[in-house]
């Protein structure tokens, strides 16, 4: 039946109604692609049978092994970048050409996964003619392969000499090692030494690209009342206590900033009462308390996601003003901690996707815009928004990230690819 299916796509895509703009080197790239593409499919199914959450070291080095052998294969250097032990991550594969024609390319993906070990196990599987499944088979494995078949089609045309191209599969995208100054030190200077950086994140949508995405970043708010009998609360000597407190705050974070456009907040976590304990590092609290004692503390966890520096900042300068205010007998405190940057919207970015959107046109796929900063998460890409132009989402499309229904388009698969490769080809050029 599989065998079947992917006779099927082969001879379903291998027709594509190609501009006059396409040359002679870009349509033999296809028909490589095209004759590539049951290996391709292969190699997707062997990675995503692989578990490879976060914190299954041993299963992310594993990916990366095939990704070793394959890359061995197309001439590039490869190698593992190890991380400090107290991280607890596996570290990150990196493949390399060196030259000084066209542009210097930095295409980026991730290994693992949101799946951890302990989870029940999603293999790869087809369902129909335009769909697969399976853990990771769209954030990112996907894109990964994709990056691969793209190169594998240029080298066989020697396409891939004298270019320089560095390809950075990091192995904790899903939940970085902190600090992230340590576990993405090697991403970010390697990604200095290039023009353009790729992103293989999974697509919005077939016709969509990714030139900004929010960042995100964390905030702990920590507040105090007075403990007292509770027919005192609201009193000037009992006051309000920190229940009510935090109450008041989370409400005119909500008030004063929730209209902004590409600034959200979200308080996930909240325990208070007379006694509070919270541990950080496992992200858990216990509180004891009485329906008449007025609580003592209260701690809530958030993230703030913005779409520019400046963004966050004066965001987290005006919660700190409403902080401040504080009801009777309360004192609060909060604490930001810096996570993901953004990749704020570019005009260098806007060019790359104008690139894309013309491959698109010429290989009869229409036009490709931009995607809504609001739609996406933050990536690892934004770590390197500030020294080059940079394009993301060029990745698998398909639905359900992160839930064990996840899937990827088997129709569009083959489209992406072919389009990522002269994506590529053309900012070699």
């Amino acid at each position: 039946m599989k065998r079947f299916l992917i006779l099927f796509l082969l001879l379903n895509f291998c027709y594509i109604g190609f501009s006059q703009k396409i040359d002679k080197t870009e349509s033999e790239l296809i028909k490589l692609v095209e004759a590539n593409y049951s290996e391709t499919f292969k190699l997707l199914e062997e990675v995503v049978n692989i578990n490879s959450g976060t914190l299954n070291k041993e299963g992310v080095r594993q990916v990366g092994e095939i990704f070793k052998r394959e890359f061995d294969k197309i001439g590039f250097q490869t190698e593992w970048i190890s991380l400090p032990d107290s991280m607890n991550r596996a570290g990150h594969f990196v493949a390399t050409r060196k030259g000084n024609k066209g542009k210097k390319l930095f295409l980026i993906g991730h290994l693992d996964t949101v799946f951890e070990k302990s989870m029940e196990f999603s293999p790869f599987t087809v369902v129909n003619d335009s769909t697969a499944s399976g853990q990771g088979v769209n954030d990112m494995k996907g894109g990964d392969v994709m990056i691969l078949a793209s190169l594998k089609a240029l080298h066989k045309l020697n396409l891939l000499e004298d270019r320089q191209i560095t390809v950075y599969f990091t192995g904790d995208e899903e939940e970085s090692g902190k600090p992230t100054s340590v576990s993405r030190a090697d991403f970010i200077e390697r990604a200095k030494a290039c023009d353009v950086a790729l992103g293989y994140e999974t697509t919005a949508g077939f016709g969509i690209a990714t030139t900004a995405r929010r960042g995100a970043s964390g905030w702990t708010l920590i507040v105090t009342g007075k403990q007292a009998h509770s027919s005192g609360v609201f009193s000037d000597n009992v006051g309000y206590g920190s229940i009510y407190e935090t109450a008041r705050i989370l409400n005119e974070f909500r008030e004063t900033l929730s209209k902004e456009k590409y600034l959200t907040f979200n308080p996930g976590q909240i325990v208070g009462g007379s006694f509070v304990n919270y541990d950080e590092t496992e992200a858990k609290g216990i509180s004891l308390g009485k329906t008449n004692i007025v609580a003592k503390r209260t701690i809530v966890t958030g993230d703030l996601r913005f779409l520019t520096e400046n963004q966050k900042i004066i965001a987290r300068q005006k919660m700190q003003e409403i902080v401040k205010k504080n009801l009777k007998q309360t004192s609060a405190q909060i604490r930001f901690k810096d996570g993901i940057p953004s990749m704020p919207p570019t005009e260098g970015n806007r060019n790359i996707m104008k690139v894309l959107s013309q491959v698109s046109l010429d290989l009869g796929m229409g036009a490709v815009k931009e995607g809504d900063p609001g739609s996406r998460g933050a990536g690892d890409i934004s770590y390197v928004a500030d020294y080059l132009d940079c394009l993301d989402g060029l990745g698998a499309s398909g639905s359900g990230a992160h839930t064990p229904t996840e899937t990827m388009n088997i129709k569009e698969y083959p489209k992406l690819i072919k389009r990522s490769t002269l994506l590529i080809y053309r900012l070699l050029k």
